[in-house]
């Protein structure tokens, strides 16, 4: 296989649109990777659509047909065959070689191959690809149907296969971009070329097993399209071409040094997968002779070593070689198995996820696309994001619906460091067609993503959708439907179908959330998954408290980006959380209407902008610490939770953990708190009798004991009260301690708190929310020592300062630290480590704008 590549430089040129699309008539230079948006970015011709309202500004692009163009030299190589691929095209593409249409397309979700030999010359070739509008597009389709489909914000997204989240969310930009996404090139080859490879992984005791799906496509099959990824494979009439073939799968230990190879006998075609037993640790190899263009070749490891997620052993890995003929393919696979419990049981359904039979307490987040513009996603910022995962106790990142299937950058970081994965199939928050039109490009975008994220280990739950069935079921859909066609036989037979025939190795969720019965609608908090999102829209945080759910798939609350992300982009004179640009940057529906009722009656009435800034900030850390200690607490009746959302895709207010600039918000403190392995949380008692419970919560697989030590105080470090208890947790687990009223009753709620301490871990619970507090302005001294790279601020309290955080983007956008949201009795003492640009102003690290805690809001 010789791949010629055509990524690079290309020229891009509006062909038709708006009259802004007048500009860009003349082409300008484009490079591939990329998007329409970041060549004119480049080329000056239009202002950053980040900023300020540019996103307004902008929306012609989106409106406009765009033309991709590059010439190559070509000297063709000794083969039968030669090949278009193209990995992504964004969206709906005319493809032409040297004047001659090639092919359309119409799906981002997928790749594609094209048989080119013929149109292909000796010296100057040029290749031509034209992208429809995809908004005008959208709407154009979307008649198809009948009108369009019930779909929440302002594009009818579901008429087409595109990025749903790239034509605007509640959280995401309006930027409808257009472009080669991905790599392209032409493939040269002769004799066999493996189409796809899906090497799927059991255990059976000490044992594990390797069975590997190979398809192969056949130079002389004279088929002028390539079936899609993970379909019946293209071959010659009868196979008679096979003859001799064999594909040859080899296993090995990821970066193993030396090993012996052990070679598996072939038996005669149609006897069965070749089995091979070799002692753990060496080099495991089999083949298979190919017949009607397949093989599966099976390989057993004794004694092998066990992949597991984050916190419960390790993640080790092998590499996989499979060659026929002359083509080779190589990836990466871990030994485990995953199921996913939902049984009735007597509490209804639970929805419990088993990785090698061990529950697993999932402490995870929602992921959306890093960046509105994909193409400027590197693997070092998949790094960072996944890092922000671990850093704060998370074992699961859901890949949300609305997005992308994402890069093998996040799947094999995850693979290595043990976060689980689970995937929704892309269809989110709308209905969507099921005729021929749509279906026929669902189908092998499906199978093409099943096959390709098979081998990774970290990938352990496959979705249907996001919210579509409680939407039909609760938000009025089936009224309006009228009997169209709405996604339903996508999420209970075809998606199920592909993964039983392509990947029966994982669970397969239809939705979330999800009941697992169908005479429950599917946001019912007693059976599987749940959303939860009346608190945040309409309730008070405390309302959490009010569900009991068995796993919460999605929950969150808003909260400002750092402020240097924020205004770095929003520039109202004077600033204001009303103004133009920050509304701009406010997708939500009535989103700062929702931030301040949302803060009533826990913080005070902001009266500065900087004021609202830290106080929207920690509501956000104090709503989300708030469910996610209750969620917590009910376990093993509930099962873990998925935090929305980990990261954003642009400079915006939002749900997020991590803003887009990858500064921690101070509610990603909160849930680094939350999601403790081992989390010692205070709760309503859970008897008649008890007023405060402590409660000690177990993820881990093993148990654990310890003393509870707990002391009511008051504001000034005096002890009122205090006991000591003896607490012993099994694995995935909780226990009790119901405390007496000595300690549970405080004598002033407003000047006192309850301590938790000993073997297991702190935490701090007050008694009465920051508004009523007497809390003082200024209840530390500080102590500054500048480092070769930043400084250490450290903080000793003298009286009770309630999430003392610092703010050091305040001072440089570039700085960073590495705590925060920490409260502190007279006497404890934190240091915070900055790190930033040499020369950062260290005095300033102290200022009131910088140096926030609860208190520092109160007048």
């Amino acid at each position: 296989m010789e791949r010629t590549t055509l990524d690079g430089t290309w020229t891009v040129e509006a062909v038709r649109g708006p009259a802004a699309a007048d500009a860009a008539t003349t082409p300008i230079e484009a490079v591939v990777p990329g998007v329409v948006h970041t060549d004119l970015l480049r080329a000056g011709l239009i202002p950053d659509p980040f900023d300020g309202d540019n996103e307004a500004a902008t929306q012609w692009i989106g409106d406009t047909v765009w033309r991709w163009r590059r010439t190559f030299d070509w000297h063709a190589p000794a083969a039968e065959r030669h090949d278009l691929v193209a990995d992504g095209l964004d969206t709906l593409a005319t493809i032409e070689l040297n004047g001659i249409v090639v092919a359309t397309t119409a799906n981002q979700h997928r790749s594609y191959r094209f048989p080119v030999g013929h149109l292909l010359r000796e010296g100057t070739n040029e290749l031509v690809v034209t992208f429809d509008a995809p908004v005008p597009a959208a709407e154009r389709l979307s008649e198809l149907h009948g009108g369009e489909l019930p779909h929440v914000n302002h594009h009818p997204y579901n008429a087409l296969r595109k990025n749903a989240s790239n034509f605007g969310w509640d959280w995401g930009i309006d930027v409808a971009t257009s472009g080669i996404w991905k790599s392209i090139g032409i493939e040269s080859w002769s004799g066999a070329r493996i189409a796809s490879v899906r090497p799927l992984v059991d255990i059976d005791g000490t044992d594990g097993v390797l069975t590997a799906h190979v398809d192969v496509e056949l130079a002389g099959s004279g088929s002028r399209f390539t079936q899609a990824i993970g379909s019946a494979p293209v071959t010659a009439a009868g196979g008679a071409d096979t003859a001799g073939l064999e594909a040859r799968v080899t296993l090995a230990p990821h970066r193993a040094s030396a090993a012996s190879a052990v070679t598996g006998t072939e038996p005669p075609v149609g006897a069965g997968a070749v089995g091979v037993s070799v002692v753990g640790g060496t080099t495991a190899v089999g083949s298979r002779r190919v017949a009607d263009g397949s093989a599966t070749v099976r390989l057993v490891v004794p004694e092998v070593a066990v992949w597991w997620p984050r916190g419960e052993g390790d993640q080790p890995l092998y590499d996989v070689r499979v060659e026929v003929g002359d083509d080779v393919w190589t990836g990466r696979v871990g030994f485990r198995t995953v199921t996913l419990d939902t049984a009735a049981d007597a509490g209804g359904a639970p929805f419990l996820l088993r990785v090698n039979d061990r529950p697993v307490m999932v402490r995870g987040a929602n992921w959306i696309p890093d960046h509105a513009y994909l193409t400027e996603m590197t693997p070092e910022r998949y790094a960072d994001r996944i890092q922000d995962a671990i850093d704060a106790n998370m074992n699961l990142l859901r890949v949300w619906g609305g997005g992308i299937y994402e890069s093998d950058d996040l799947y094999d970081r995850c693979d290595e460091l043990g976060v689980l994965v689970w995937q929704d199939f892309l269809f989110a928050c709308a209905a969507y067609a099921e005729e021929p039109r749509l279906r026929d490009e669902v189908e092998p975008e499906v199978r093409e993503a099943v096959t390709r994220l098979s081998p990774h280990p970290s990938l352990v739950v496959w979705n249907g959708n996001n919210e579509n069935l409680v939407a039909y079921a609760e938000w009025g859909w089936r009224a309006s439907l009228v009997g169209r066609t709405w996604g339903n036989g996508y999420y209970r037979d075809l998606f199920p179908a592909v993964v039983a025939e392509l990947d029966p190795t994982r669970p397969y969720t239809p939705g979330s959330p999800f009941s697992f019965d169908e005479y429950l609608t599917p946001n019912d908090e007693r059976n599987g998954s749940v959303h939860i999102w009346d608190v945040w829209n309409r309730l008070d945080y405390r309302a959490y408290a009010d569900w009991q759910p068995r796993f919460v798939a999605e929950f969150g609350f808003q909260g400002p980006p750092a402020w240097s992300t924020l205004t770095a982009v929003v520039h109202d004179e004077p600033l204001d959380p009303d103004g133009h640009e920050m509304l701009v940057h406010q997708k939500a529906d009535q989103g700062n209407r929702k931030l301040a009722d949302g803060m009533r009656g826990h913080l005070p009435e902001p009266t500065s902008i900087e004021d609202w800034h830290f106080a929207a900030q920690l509501n956000q850390a104090h709503a989300i610490r708030f469910g996610m200690e209750w969620f917590r607490s009910r376990t093993p009746d509930n099962t873990g939770m998925v935090v929305w959302q980990l990261n954003d895709d642009w400079p915006v207010v939002s749900w997020a953990l991590v803003d887009h600039a990858g500064i921690r918000k101070p509610v990603w403190y909160a849930v680094r708190q939350a999601y403790q392995p081992v989390l010692v949380t205070v709760q309503p008692g859970a008897s008649a009798s008890s007023v405060l419970d402590v409660v000690v919560v177990n993820a881990s697989g093993a148990a654990v004991e310890g003393q509870v030590e707990v002391a009511r105080m008051s504001f000034d470090g005096t002890v009122l009260a205090s006991g000591s208890f003896p607490v012993t947790v099994g694995a995935a687990d909780a226990a009790r301690v119901a405390l007496p009223a000595s300690l549970a009753v405080p004598g002033d709620p407003a000047s006192e708190v309850l301590v938790v301490t000993g073997t297991l871990g702190r935490t701090v619970y007050d008694f009465a929310e920051v508004i009523d507090q007497a809390l003082e302005s200024a209840p530390f001294t500080t102590a500054v020592e500048p480092t070769t790279d930043g400084a250490r601020v450290t903080v000793t309290a003298t009286s009770y300062a309630r999430d003392v955080s610092l703010l050091p983007d305040r001072v440089d956008a570039a700085a960073r630290v590495d705590d925060g949201l920490v409260s502190l009795l007279p006497g404890e003492s934190v240091t915070f480590t900055v790190t930033a640009a040499p020369g950062i102003d260290t005095g300033a690290l102290t200022t009131r704008e910088v140096l926030r805690h609860a208190g520092s809001l109160l007048r």
